[in-house]
Order: structure tokens, then sequence, then C-alpha cells
């Protein structure tokens, strides 16, 4: 999935292709190639029929598409690919340092329980109580599980475990996150700043 470092005043706009991968170098002397997997569902590269490969990760530009015929695991983070039209080492080894992308709208479509990071940024938190608690403003790896930052008026920057239990619902089309913070999580009352008060 794709990821931003900037805050949002709100919702992003929804962007046309999404960051998969990038190359790092040429594997075997028939064109394939060892890319770095960025996103979080590594395994629906087997049902690209499609990629596009950038020199920029940022904003995508000056997009090559190339049908994808192969794509195979070589070790945790990284995979293998095969692109039609590249035939050979030296071929492959112009790919270095591009980025790896697919079409929003041939992207395999996501399980009921999914969501894009890009969908998850700018949402509005608020617990099952109507308190509001900010907006997702990034995301945070952690290995064991993801981890949004909320910042919001209220109780300034705080960390939401994304795990079952705490977020009880995300709802994209409405612009809202509900959880349950535990324990803990939240700041006392004391320490929130005088006049802090939720945002609208």
């Amino acid at each position: 999935m794709p990821r931003s470092r900037r805050t949002p005043p709100g919702r992003p706009a929804s962007p046309r292709y999404l960051l998969l991968a990038k190359v790092l170098r040429p594997h075997g002397i028939r064109g394939e190639i060892s890319i770095q997997i960025i996103t979080n569902f590594p395994d629906r590269l087997r049902e690209l029929k499609k990629v596009y490969l950038s020199p920029s990760s940022e904003s995508p530009e000056h997009l090559r598409a190339y049908p994808l015929q192969s794509a195979r695991p070589q070790r945790a983070t990284n995979w293998l690919i095969r692109l039609a039209g590249i035939e050979d080492r030296d071929a492959a080894d112009r790919l270095r340092e591009q980025y790896v992308y697919v079409s929003l709208d041939e992207a395999v479509p996501l399980e009921a329980d999914e969501v894009y990071l890009f969908q998850v940024i700018g949402l509005q938190v608020e617990t099952p109580r109507g308190e509001i608690l900010g907006r997702v403003v990034d995301l945070i790896e952690t290995g064991a599980n993801d981890v949004y930052v909320v910042r919001g008026s209220a109780y300034g920057e705080i960390l939401i475990p994304a795990i079952k239990g705490v977020v009880l619902s995300t709802d994209v089309d409405a612009g809202r996150m509900i959880v349950e913070p535990m324990p803990g999580l939240l700041p006392d009352a004391e320490d929130n700043p005088p006049g802090a008060a939720s945002e609208n």
C-alpha cells in the first residue's frame, strides 16, 4: 500500500496508482528481476496482468506499462518477477531503482474487511461514545500489527494499535473509524492542555 508522511487537512484524494515494490537488481541472465516488496499484499502479484514502472516513489510519472509474465517469492521481503520485453540481464539491469506500480482500476480487489492505506489516512477517529480523538495522519508497521498515528486537539498525538477489540469499525465512505481505547492508551485528563477541546 502507498505511504505518506504528509499530514492532510482532511481526506486525501484517491491515487490512480498503488505502489507495490522497488526494483533491486537482475536475477540470472534471462531477464528476471528481484524486487523489494512494499505492498502488504504481495501474493496478489501472481494475479496481476500488468504493472507500471516509474523512477518516482512519491508521484508516479513517466510510467511505462509492462505485461507481467510471472511473479514468485524469493525471500521474506523480495520477489522475482518477469516482464514482457525484458529478455536478458542487461535489459533488467536498466530497470534498477525503478518503482513498480499497479493501476487502481487493475488492482486485485480487497477482501471485505481490508482497506488501502490511502483510504485510512484522514479518517476521523472517535469512540463508541462519540468522543472525537482526531484524524489518522500516518501508519507505523511494527511487524506484529500496524499502528495508526492519530492527531487531534483533545489528546495531541496518540497511537492506536490496529487490532480487533480496539478498532471496532472502519467506514471509508463515512470518513470515520470507531475505536475502543484500551486502558492507558489515552493520556489522563489532567495531562491535557488547558482549554483542550475535541475536533469537530
